[in-house]
């Protein structure tokens, strides 16, 4: 009798510890990915704002920026063209209409390009934390890639930028074979490993995540 309740015993345990490892085999990749999914979307939350503030650099200096020190210096000091409308337009008429019957009236001014970028919602980075968007999220202090060339596309010549976090900057902590792993998927699809806007290639300012 004592023989068959030890038995029963060390069964029940073996069953826990078998039922513990196969629940911890399958709750690994889903944890890793809601991990990965959580720093992707605070990086390309980033790369975002990063690529309106190019924008708004490239509107007034008809090129893009190379170093984001000096985008952010940018953003924060320098100047842009912005175009302020005056008055409300009439349900009966349209902007132009409005604006020849000087109901409506623009004006050009120019203007701080963070406050224009902030009033006209293009960024999500709070003012204050404006000098902090050059860190990659959860990189300890690594800085987003900033590139930017003049490309002859066709005779004609044009700007384009880059900017990027490889997978290695923003996983940092997690468990190292399942971030490999992942990266190895990314690389057999023939994709950049890791978030990226803009190609120093060619005119484009899509994201790799759109």
């Amino acid at each position: 009798m004592k023989t068959r309740n030890i038995i029963s015993i060390v069964l029940i345990v073996g069953i826990v510890i078998l039922g513990f490892v196969l629940y911890s085999s399958i709750m690994r990749p889903v944890k890793f990915d809601d991990e990965y999914n959580k720093r992707s979307t605070e990086v390309i939350n980033k790369l975002k704002d990063i690529r309106a503030m190019q924008e708004a650099f490239k509107g007034t200096n008809g090129r893009y920026c190379s170093d984001i020190d000096s985008l952010l210096t940018f953003v924060e000091t320098g100047k842009t063209i912005m175009v302020k409308k005056y008055g409300v337009v009439p349900d009966s008429l349209t902007e132009a209409q409005a604006i020849k019957a000087g109901i409506v009236s623009r004006d050009t001014v120019m203007v701080n390009p963070l406050e224009k970028l902030i009033e006209e919602n293009l960024i999500r980075t709070p003012k204050k934390d404006i000098k902090n968007l050059k860190f990659i999220p959860y990189s300890d202090g690594k800085i987003f890639v900033l590139k930017s060339d003049i490309i002859d596309r066709g005779g004609v010549m044009v700007a384009t930028f880059e900017a990027s976090a490889d997978i290695e900057t923003y996983t940092t902590g997690m468990k190292e074979q399942d971030v490999v792993n992942r990266k190895a998927e990314i690389v057999g699809k023939d994709r950049y490993p890791g978030w990226k806007v803009g190609d120093i290639n060619q005119p484009i300012t899509d994201g790799n995540w759109e």
